[in-house]
């Protein structure tokens, strides 16, 4: 068992394959030339399955595979095919775009949910934000998903003046769709230009759905990060990730492997410990974990608080999104 000097144990495990994407989103990957860590630097799939693993032995029930885009990984299909060995619910979080070559491997893996990161409905939009004009083969993908009965959720982040307007168009998604679409605060990361007035918080939004639609609370599970809601006579549902202004930390169960092989015990915090170098060096990685785990925060990596209109982003210290595997 893993677990911090606040009691809460973390059996919940995401890996970052690689900070490598095929898409520029400025919230997440804010420069096109953008220098990735060099192959050499990555953990290996030997090395991810040896390292899961040790965590697995520790009471790990659930891996998520994140990235950058964990899919564009040359060797993405024999990572997902060993750690779908594991006695572990494996899940993955991609931009959907590689998701119909892979999906053979991914049904043979056992992947019952995979979250697809989609922040508008918009093709021109979709350009503006990612770079990329792939709108709908990621939809395409999503309705490929769904018809081999995979549970899809949608990770929407919500920007003020930038796609808060769509927020009505995500909903009449979920009418017919069995898809959740998870509406999540703008978060502050390095590069990524975060600013108080750029964020749309869980009762603004709340606020926008109600004017239209009768909303229901939905009972989470206990470790849950979402804040979860249904609207009668819809197939889908949608939720909630306030990690701003109405954050989940105590009930934080939670751990991040970088794709550079570094634990960080929290999204926020500031530093992080080489598991990758020990693991190399032959060295036991497990007292390093428990002492990382131990040492947590007790909510936002102790960077800052919920008090955000007044937080300047600069300040924080913490690598970009795409480096930590959000």
């Amino acid at each position: 068992m893993i677990a911090d000097s606040f009691g809460r144990v973390h059996d919940y495990l995401r890996v970052s394959l690689t900070d490598n994407c095929n898409f520029r989103c400025f919230y997440c990957m804010p420069e096109e030339d953008y220098d990735f860590t060099p192959a050499s630097r990555l953990m290996q799939p030997d090395e991810i399955l040896e390292l899961a693993k040790i965590f697995v032995a520790q009471g790990v029930k659930k891996i998520r595979l994140t990235g950058g885009e964990p899919l564009v990984r040359k060797d993405a299909a024999q990572i997902i095919s060993a750690l779908g060995k594991l006695p572990v619910e494996l899940v993955i979080t991609t931009n959907g775009t590689r998701i119909a070559e892979l999906l053979p491997t991914l049904l043979e893996a056992g992947i019952k949910t995979v979250n697809i990161s989609l922040d508008t409905l918009q093709p021109e939009k979709f350009m503006l934000i990612t770079r990329r004009d792939v709108f709908h083969q990621v939809r395409s993908n999503i309705d490929l998903l769904l018809h081999h009965k995979i549970r899809v959720k949608v990770n929407m982040v919500v920007m003020k003046g930038l796609n808060d307007d769509e927020i009505k168009d995500f909903i009449e998604w979920t009418r017919l769709h069995p898809i959740q679409i998870r509406f999540i605060e703008f978060m502050p990361f390095s590069g990524n230009k975060w600013t108080s007035n750029k964020l749309f918080s869980l009762e603004e939004i709340l606020t926008q759905i109600q004017k239209d639609f009768t909303v229901l609370p939905v009972d989470g599970a206990a470790h849950d990060t979402a804040k979860s809601f249904m609207i009668p006579g819809h197939e889908g549902s949608f939720a909630i990730i306030s990690t701003m202004t109405a954050p989940f930390c105590s009930t934080c169960n939670r751990m991040r492997l970088t794709a550079d092989g570094k634990l960080k015990n929290c999204l926020f915090s500031n530093g992080e410990t080489d598991l990758l170098t020990a693991l190399r060096n032959h060295e036991d990685v497990l007292p390093l974990i428990i002492s990382s785990i131990w040492s947590k925060k007790k909510e936002l990596g102790g960077q800052f608080d919920t008090h955000f209109k007044n937080l300047d982003a600069s300040t924080i210290n913490n690598r970009s999104m795409i480096t930590i595997g959000g």
